[in-house]
């Protein structure tokens, strides 16, 4: 990222990193567990006969309680069909025809939808009868809301049991109100900034959001679309455990106008249509693609209304990149499928166990790693897209290399760019899967030569790849990672192998093309 930004300096006013859209969900545990909900009927004195005729009279309850607030306030309750109407663009729309004094409600909005309730399973095994979580479909309300911090956001709540939650909000609507209050000018367009009067106040407070008491501010949420919680759950108390679903983390890079970023946005979007492979976008993504994905990499192109969208998507999680307001290059990360990264955490049932590398969990106590992993993807994304407008001549790459160098008083032949031998080393050291921990001499063995025979042939391998790695480091193309065996590319590294493998994957008409 600070190759690009370096590159690019007197065109760019500003960065800004941080959540966009954030979609958490809230679950009642004790209920989802085996007889969880058997356990609550008892605490509540319900005889199973009579669960039926309960959930009906709690479920029309927690309905009026959620819709209250509006019919209240005189607020716009609609019920929806369809389920392909925009919610978030009626709720603008309605918010615009019928608009706030200050910060409160918007409207509200009713939708049959999807979900997991609970119903009586038969059988005639003791073990197995009774209540069971099912898929079904039941009444959901919306709220949507203009929070005084939070900004534009909605609440979902299923008003059947478990009264399952959803809240979605914008990290950039939050930035917007903490601006505000703090008097810090700034432009706004959509969900980004075009121009901020003190970045570093912007970034500051953007990170603050890492901080928050998350649990308390989705609970305080929770309770503004259901206030019978807690009457609800007296009999045995409980509240919800809270999970990221969805998070957006997005690079914003402020340009001086339009005209600045629409001057090297189709190189870029070039390059990354054609030049970004699969290995690529795991790299981006802090992945490694090997013999036992079993996933897909995916990317599209695509011209929406707000800006030409590239996107790669990896099983859940993706990447994009899109000009924002014609003058913001966004890249964004979101992750939905969290398994596919580690997290330094002890056992889930262990608080106090052994620290080690574990499968990140959706839970508010990763979240912190969830957004650091998402700007490293971001980081990695720009760093690769800075060799596009990098001017410096292929020859002046290409002839740094093709003389003969002298390091530490040893003499290192130069490299032959012509020959199959060193053009395959380049290409492995530049493999997508090595960016992040780096490679090996043995991770080269099994790139570049077929499986040794013997314990010799093994050794010899070992020794021709080391002399190798030698010839790199004396050309300045990869560097050793202190303290281990491991090696990555340099930024001249970098560059050289991406205009390597550019000139080598171009044909002749688009070379004199360009040359002319």
């Amino acid at each position: 990222m600070k190759t690009f930004i370096a590159r690019h300096e007197s065109l760019v006013t500003s960065t800004l990193s941080g959540f966009d859209r954030l979609v958490f969900r809230g679950t009642l545990l004790p209920l989802m567990r085996k007889r969880g909900m058997h356990v609550f009927l008892s605490y509540a004195n319900v005889r199973l006969l009579d669960f039926k005729d309960f959930a009906l009279e709690t479920s029309k309850r927690v309905r009026e309680a959620a819709l209250a607030e509006a019919e209240r306030r005189g607020r716009p309750v609609r019920y929806l069909e369809s389920s392909t109407t925009s919610k978030e663009n009626l709720a603008r729309r309605l918010l615009v025809e019928s608009p706030l004094q200050k910060p409160g409600l918007v409207c509200a909005f009713k939708a049959v939808e999807p979900c997991m309730s609970f119903e009586y399973h038969r059988s005639p095994d003791p073990e197995e009868r009774g209540l069971r979580l099912r898929p079904r479909k039941c009444l959901h309300v919306y709220n949507y809301w203009v929070h005084p911090k939070l900004g534009f956001m909605n609440v979902r709540l299923q008003t059947w049991f478990p009264f399952n939650i959803q809240i979605c909000l914008n990290g950039r609507e939050w930035l917007a109100r903490e601006l505000s209050r703090r008097r810090s000018a700034f432009t706004q367009a959509d969900n980004c900034f075009t121009w901020l009067s003190n970045p570093a106040l912007a970034q500051r407070l953007m990170n603050e959001q890492l901080e928050a008491d998350w649990p308390a501010v989705l609970t305080a949420l929770a309770r503004s679309i259901n206030p019978l919680h807690d009457e609800l759950f007296r009999p045995w108390p409980m509240d919800y455990y809270w999970s990221a679903y969805q998070v957006e983390w997005a690079t914003d890079i402020a340009f001086k106008d339009s005209q600045a970023l629409a001057g090297i946005y189709p190189g870029l979007v070039h390059h990354a249509m054609r030049h970004f492979k699969s290995e690529d976008v795991m790299r981006f993504l802090g992945q490694k693609l090997h013999g036992n994905f079993t996933g897909e990499v995916t990317t599209s192109y695509k011209v929406r209304p707000e800006g030409v969208r590239v996107k790669h998507w990896v099983r859940g999680n993706s990447l994009k990149m899109y000009d924002k307001a014609r003058s913001i290059l966004r890249v964004e990360t979101t992750t939905a499928r969290t398994s596919d990264f580690k997290v330094l955490r002890p056992p889930h049932d262990e608080p106090r166990g052994e620290l080690a590398w574990r499968p990140m969990r959706k839970g508010i106590a990763d979240l912190h790693r969830r957004a650091m992993v998402s700007q490293r993807s971001n980081e990695r994304y720009l760093d690769a897209l800075a060799a596009v407008e990098d001017t410096t001549p292929c020859s002046r790459l290409f002839d740094s290399v093709a003389l003969p160098v002298v390091d530490a008083g040893r003499r290192f032949r130069a490299l032959r760019l012509g020959d199959p031998d060193d053009v395959a080393l380049l290409q492995a050291i530049s493999r997508g899967e090595f960016a992040i921990s780096g490679f090996r001499n043995r991770d080269l063995r099994g790139l570049l030569y077929p499986p040794p025979a013997s314990t010799t042939d093994e050794r010899r391998l070992s020794g021709r790849v080391s002399r190798q790695l030698r010839l790199l480091r004396a050309h300045g193309i990869i560097r050793k990672i202190p303290k281990t065996h491991r090696y990555q590319l340099t930024d001249r590294g970098h560059l050289l192998t991406a205009v390597l493998r550019a000139t080598r994957d171009a044909d002749v008409k688009q070379l004199i093309q360009k040359a002319a």
